[in-house]
């Protein structure tokens, strides 16, 4: 596990993506539901997914922002293997959404704000470096963690204020 710490620059991909995520984030909330945002890229930086929490509107449990960019690049590649893919995600997955980044065999998985009741990729759980997988998936943490924090805690706060 990378932590991306102040060590990126301007022109990192990395900024420029999880930036993408937040701005999907940004949707999630304007439809009321917890703001998360998730972009899934190729190995040459092409967009083949993307996706931002729907659980309330879809009336689906698993409509997670991860699961939804999953999805989306799996019909278009027709394959549920999305192998040399880079996740990028606003909030630590949970346990179901690092269960279906090892089973499609992402590569790698940025993410902003770390969860530390229900994370999946190394503060509750470390589900994607467990020896007991057959397909490990590099994570790289903390990549615009203040921003993606700030848009959670701020939608928690107005959610308790009703």
């Amino acid at each position: 596990m990378n932590s991306a710490g102040d060590k990126l620059t301007e022109q990192d991909p990395d900024l420029r993506w999880m930036r993408h995520a937040l701005s999907l984030a940004r949707r999630a909330e304007a439809e009321g539901e917890v703001p998360v945002g998730a972009v899934l890229l190729d190995s040459e930086g092409e967009v083949l997914g993307e996706g931002w929490n729907r659980p309330i509107g879809s009336h689906d449990p698993s409509a997670h922002a991860e699961i939804v960019a999953l999805r989306a690049a799996a019909q278009r590649l027709g394959n549920y293997r999305l192998t040399g893919t880079t996740l990028y995600v606003t909030l630590e997955p949970c346990i179901m959404c690092v269960g279906a980044i090892v089973h499609a065999r992402v590569k790698r998985v940025v993410y902003g704000a770390p969860d530390p009741r229900t994370g999946a990729a190394g503060s509750a759980f470390d589900v994607l470096q467990s020896p007991l997988h057959n397909h490990r998936v590099e994570v790289t943490v903390g990549v615009l963690a203040d921003e993606c924090g700030a848009i959670l805690k701020k939608f928690f706060q107005k959610k308790r204020q009703k």
